[in-house]
This record gives C-alpha cells, structure tokens and sequence, in this order.
C-alpha cells in the first residue's frame, strides 16, 4: 500500500504562489502517474491536474491551465505543484492520488476512480 504525503498548503493573498509536494517514502513514484485534485467546502471533488508515469507529460483542468505547473524531480521520489496567479476560487483540500496504470501518447486523466492510493490532503486557502 503506497503511503503518499502532501506538504506546502496554507493561508496566500489572491495572484500570490503556493508550492506543494506529494512524497511516498516506500516506493519511487516514477512508478505511478500522480494526479492532483481539490475539494472546496460544500463542492464535489474535481481534477487539478495529473503527470504520467515516468513524465514529463501533463495534463491540466482548464481552470488552471497556464497557471500551475506539475513536475517530478530529479530522483523521483517528489512531485510537485507549482500554483501561481492563485484566486479565491483555487481554495480548497488538495489531495495527491497515484496509480500504476500507465499511458503511452496520451495524458492520464483526471478521473478519480482511477487512482487508488490517496494523501491525507493539505489545505489551501486563496482570501485578502
């Protein structure tokens, strides 16, 4: 059971940055594309963004194309959520997610059921 843990969540002003990471300590996640959702008091759970196995490639919801940015480091144990130009809007519970299936020339996408191990969320909160 992959154990994944978020850090880097808390309190910024609208059009300030926010970095988050996702970690898991057992297993390199270069094994597993790594997705980001949220979740917003009251709101049904929707998809930030996800980055394939081995990636490299990305895929983004379009409410925040152009403005965040996945990355895995150099080793493989991190990846990362780069959030800038944040709004009131981006506030919410942020989760990593990891699953083994892979994609080859396309994007994994941003459907929860297709993740099977989950992080235990860091909250983010967008407000003046």
């Amino acid at each position: 059971q992959l154990k994944l843990v978020e850090s880097g969540g808390g309190l910024v002003q609208p059009g300030g940055s926010l970095r988050l990471s996702c970690a898991a300590s057992k297993l390199a996640l270069d094994n597993y594309a790594i997705s980001w959702f949220r979740q917003a008091p009251g709101k049904e759970r929707e998809g930030v963004s996800c980055i394939n196995n081995n990636g490299g490639r990305t895929n983004y919801a379009e409410s925040v194309k152009g403005r965040f940015t996945m990355s895995r480091d150099n080793a493989g144990n991190t990846v990362n959520l780069q959030m800038n130009r944040l709004k009131p809007e981006d506030t919410g519970v942020y989760y990593c997610a990891a699953t083994t299936l892979r994609w080859d020339g396309s994007t994994c996408p941003l459907l929860g059921t297709i993740f099977g191990s989950w992080g235990q969320g860091t909250q983010v909160t967008v407000s003046s």
